[in-house]
């Protein structure tokens, strides 16, 4: 793609992907977001991209670039939305090394072991399996289980107030 067709790419299709992105977002600031970054990446992939291919390029980054973005807000709720009577008033916020205390103190001792050992301590793996005689597989298993009980246990309101 030489540099001619690239500025005509974005003279012609810039509206249009523009237009998709606001149906898409429905915020106009995003949508120049991901039209800003829909070309930004055809500018970098220059060498590689056919210039009859540029509308083509434009319109599947910049659908990646929104499913990416459907996916990242869908993962991220806002306290306010799950939670709309919830008013802290004169509450005290609690003491999160308290609530961390208590939820590692529900999770059964082999986990909280090798939660500790790595998420705290530093230890790899290996080391781990080695300090509790277990196996890399197990070290890893109990770690997961580990740390899902945590997001659980710390993830539940009433348990955090």
């Amino acid at each position: 793609m030489t540099l001619h067709e690239y500025n005509s790419a974005v003279q012609v299709h810039a509206d249009g992907i523009f237009r998709f992105a606001v149906k898409h977002l429905r915020d106009r600031d995003n949508a120049k977001d991901v039209v800003q970054e829909a070309y930004a990446r055809l500018w970098q992939k220059l060498d590689d991209v056919d210039g009859a291919k540029a509308k083509s390029y434009l319109f599947t980054t910049a659908h990646h670039l929104l499913v990416d973005a459907a996916r990242r807000d869908a993962r991220s709720t806002r306290m306010e939305e799950r939670h709309e009577d919830l008013r802290w008033g004169n509450q005290q916020q609690p003491d999160l090394k308290e609530v961390l205390e208590a939820a590692l103190a529900t999770l059964p001792e082999v986990q909280r072991s090798v939660v500790l050992l790595r998420d705290l301590e530093g230890y790899s793996y290996d080391e781990i399996a080695e300090l509790t005689e277990l196996n890399v597989t197990q070290v890893k298993v109990y770690i997961y289980r580990g740390r899902t009980a945590l997001k659980e246990y710390i993830g539940s309101l009433e348990n955090v107030l």
